[in-house]
């Protein structure tokens, strides 16, 4: 089973930036696909983010593009997002979430971090 722990919310200014750590274990990650999610309160979780293990390949979704940057660390099985330029609409709990080889959904999912943008 996949151990998914998140670290690196807090409350920040409009414009200011944090960096989101996932740490995982419990499995090697090759062909797997990390991804980071957000949630809003009272919205639904969206995709944010997500790297391919193994390649590095990358997708973003537009809201963030060009702001928030998606890396792994292998050694470390580590996954970061990097946020800069933050705005007060991207307040949401964070979750880091893993999709397994061979699978078509992430599956594992960590607790959630908040994340508090303030104007």
């Amino acid at each position: 089973q996949v151990q998914l722990v998140e670290t690196g919310g807090g409350a920040v200014q409009a414009g200011d930036s944090l960096t989101l750590s996932c740490a995982a274990s419990g499995r090697p990650f090759t062909r797997s696909v990390m991804g980071w999610f957000r949630q809003p309160t009272g919205k639904e979780r969206k995709l944010v983010a997500k790297i391919d293990w193994d390649d590095g390949r990358t997708y973003y979704t537009d809201s963030v593009k060009g702001r928030f940057t998606i890396s792994r660390d292998s050694a470390k099985n580590t996954v970061y997002l990097e946020m800069n330029s933050l705005k007060p609409d991207d307040t949401a709990v964070y979750y880091c979430a893993h999709s397994g080889a061979s699978s078509t959904t992430f599956d594992d999912w960590g607790q959630g971090t908040q994340v508090t943008v303030s104007s």
